[in-house]
């Protein structure tokens, strides 16, 4: 039995999820996100205020379907309870950023700024970090897929350079700088 997939998901106060086919439906007071069932050999109940999810079949395949649907139902029920973020910094002098709206406006050492307009859904942010001059930015949505990817997508425009620590990274991201060729002779 999958451990991840056996593990039932409780629902917190202001969240419900519906069954509608092969798709679970959960609203919540972020929002409403919609999760299909992986696999057809995958169960899904509603049942005194909790999630559960079973299987129908001990294949390889569908023994990996049911702790993913799991997870991915999990991901939505807090989603639209808590939300998720994702948080950037962009290290360089001259390097800067500043949202509109869903549009993200990036100094990053190109001779154009570098225009990012977020998918719907996803809010971006800008802040100063404190006691520190460098430009944090902020990715905020409901879907955990969604806002990784924006995230990243974002980390893409310029990453974070091997030799001089310049670029867009995550917040907790460790860069190891790498010796020169002056530093090797």
């Amino acid at each position: 039995m999958s451990r991840v997939g056996a593990e039932p998901i409780p629902l917190p106060q202001g969240v419900e999820a519906n069954l509608n086919g092969q798709r679970v439906q959960v609203k919540g007071p972020k929002g409403q996100l919609e999760v299909p069932t992986v696999s057809n050999e995958i169960d899904v109940k509603v049942e005194d205020g909790q999630i559960i999810v079973g299987r129908r079949s001990e294949e390889k395949q569908v023994r990996a379907f049911h702790g993913l649907t799991r997870s991915l139902i999990a991901n939505a029920v807090k989603g639209v309870n808590e939300g998720y973020q994702k948080r950037l910094e962009i290290y360089g002098v001259g390097y800067r950023a500043e949202s509109e709206g869903s549009r993200l406006t990036m100094q990053l050492g190109f001779s154009h700024p570098v225009v990012y307009d977020a998918p719907e859904g996803i809010q971006i942010t800008t802040e100063e970090v404190p006691g520190e001059a460098q430009i944090a930015i902020v990715v905020q949505g409901i879907d955990k897929q969604a806002v990784g990817q924006v995230a990243a997508e974002i980390r893409f425009k310029r990453k974070p350079d091997p030799y001089k620590g310049k670029g867009v990274r995550y917040h907790d991201e460790v860069v190891h700088i790498k010796a020169g060729k002056a530093a090797v002779t």
